[in-house]
């Protein structure tokens, strides 16, 4: 069945969603085509496990969401539409190696700096934070527009004016820098590198990947300032709320519809070929793919310029990325108690171990001692578990696609791939490794459910060799170069196509900064059809 309007947005992630509000509120006609039965990509919460307690199938943390531009122009519409948020003004964040060493977070910078072993580090921590405040309006500015045009220039001319020469230098460096460096150049101690060090895995990097410095900086100031909100009811309700949003704006969404081609004639193009028919875009076709998915796949071959075929061709993706969901007949516990009430706990002793982990994982490796990402969110939210119970949403972010052995040596057949037996001997690492700094946690297992990165790909094209984040985010691939060296804007080279997604500027995360900087260049450009 054949309609037209005037938006075709492919795919339904947290981008593609913001884009289709915005320019239905903006008074376009759009159409959201998503091969799933339901909308939301790596958005979604169910009883995974057992009968009330809900998880958060994938990603689940929304401080990138909620300190967005997206959020500032969609936040009301979302709340009215039953959207709400748990968060916390107490413990935020910490880590804890089997050592029983941790660090511990909280919301109020103060509290957490008072407990660093050195007086220096804590005055570093201050200034660290202080620093990163007055640079925000340059970085989050550069996160948040296009860095091929005009608008770049501005913002260098915004950070010589208020930097000057030698402060912009101070910047460039930093943003340069990786984690590792940047806290070993920061701090005596090794409090706030076992705090933020892990936290690079949730941007795609590792303790030794460039920009780390830059991004240790901003998660620290982003969960201080805003904390590590959650959606109340489970991640499913904030889906919910922007298909309200997106009925009330008139987009139609088109479920379980795979697009199989985009329409170009006379080098523009002109709507899309789907698994029912077709669909028609008198302004724009967004695709919310990956660069091999929109530039080999989905247009065709003439339309696109030999050099962008041959860059999407080698455009690389990341580790690869699991996730366990375990319901638990009581809460856990851990041998600090200052981490009993912190949301989300990495077990970790910082770039040491995570940065290990890492490169074992490149490898094709199963790392040895893995950094486990322990999210209770009904700390938050206690009404996702029955009353007395515990449930964690454990993410592994250093696992290979593809396993050419075992770092350990001692998993059989794991240079076979992930058979059922690799992947049960490969939780029982990780759940050992929660054991030993949460000591109940055998006895308490209810039920678990496992994700692999197999599974990840097969739900969601765009995590191609199971990486979450739909493409590395290492310098050579991101900022200016993402997602091509020759392609570094939303806007293709194919008239009316634009690029949206995690593989797109900013990259990964739940900040929707390319759901919304497609949507406004769009918004100021094109009048919509009365």
């Amino acid at each position: 069945m054949e309609r037209t309007v005037d938006a075709v947005i492919i795919g339904s992630g947290i981008n593609a969603l913001v884009a289709a509000a915005e320019l239905g509120k903006a008074g376009w006609s759009v159409a959201l085509v998503e091969k799933n039965p339901e909308i939301g990509g790596f958005i979604a919460s169910g009883e995974l496990t057992e009968p009330g307690f809900v998880h958060d199938t994938y990603s689940s943390w929304h401080p990138l969401f909620v300190s967005g531009a997206a959020y500032a122009t969609l936040g009301p519409d979302l709340h009215a539409q039953g959207l709400e948020y748990c968060n916390t003004d107490g413990p935020l964040t910490g880590s804890i190696s089997p050592d029983g060493r941790a660090a511990v977070a909280h919301r109020d910078p103060v509290a957490t700096a008072a407990a660093f072993e050195h007086a220096s580090d804590r005055e570093n921590y201050r200034l660290m934070l202080d620093q990163m405040g007055g640079r925000a309006p340059v970085v989050f500015g550069a996160l948040g527009s296009e860095l091929r045009t005009t608008a770049a220039v501005g913002l260098a001319a915004k950070a010589l004016r208020t930097f000057k020469l030698k402060g912009s230098e101070s910047l460039a460096r930093d943003a340069l820098m990786s984690g590792r460096s940047f806290a070993r150049e920061r701090f005596k101690g090794d409090e706030a590198d076992r705090l933020w060090a892990p936290w690079l895995l949730h941007a795609g990097l590792s303790p030794d990947s460039a920009t780390g410095g830059m991004m240790f900086a901003i998660m620290a100031l982003s969960m201080h300032g805003f904390g590590l909100p959650v959606v109340k009811g489970g991640a499913g309700e904030f889906v919910k709320a922007f298909r309200g949003v997106l009925e009330q704006n008139g987009v139609q969404i088109v479920t379980g519809t795979s697009v199989e081609r985009i329409i170009v004639a006379d080098g523009r193009a002109t709507g899309v070929e789907t698994s029912s028919g077709r669909v028609l875009a008198r302004r724009a076709v967004l695709a919310g793919t990956t660069p091999g998915a929109l530039y080999r796949d989905l247009l065709p071959s003439a339309a696109v310029p030999a050099r962008t075929r041959s860059e999407a061709a080698r455009y690389r993706y990341g580790r690869a990325a699991m996730q366990l969901h375990l319901a638990l007949d009581a809460p856990l516990t851990f041998t600090d108690a200052r981490l009993d009430e912190a949301p989300l706990v990495h077990v970790s002793d910082g770039s040491g171990s995570t940065g290990v982990a890492c490169a074992q994982a490149e490898a094709g490796l199963l790392p040895s001692a893995p950094t486990v990402v322990i999210g209770r969110q009904h700390l938050l939210d206690p009404t996702r578990v029955p009353e007395g119970k515990g449930s964690l949403w454990l993410q592994l972010q250093e696992v290979p696609f593809e396993l050419k052995g075992d770092a350990s040596g001692t998993i059989a057949g794991a240079d076979g791939g992930w058979s059922p037996d690799v992947v049960r001997a490969y939780v029982d690492r990780v759940l050992d490794r929660v054991q030993s700094v949460a000591p109940g946690l055998r006895d308490s297992i209810l039920a678990t459910e496992v994700i692999t990165p197999q599974d990840l790909e097969a739900y969601n094209p765009n995590a191609v060799a199971g990486d979450p984040y739909a493409g590395s985010a290492e310098i050579d691939q991101n900022l200016l170069w993402r997602p091509l060296p020759s392609a570094g804007t939303h806007k293709t080279s194919v008239k009316g196509v634009w690029h949206l997604g995690a593989s797109s500027h900013p990259g990964p995360g739940l900040g929707a900064g390319s759901g919304h900087l497609v949507a406004t260049a769009l918004a100021k450009t094109h009048r919509p059809r009365t």
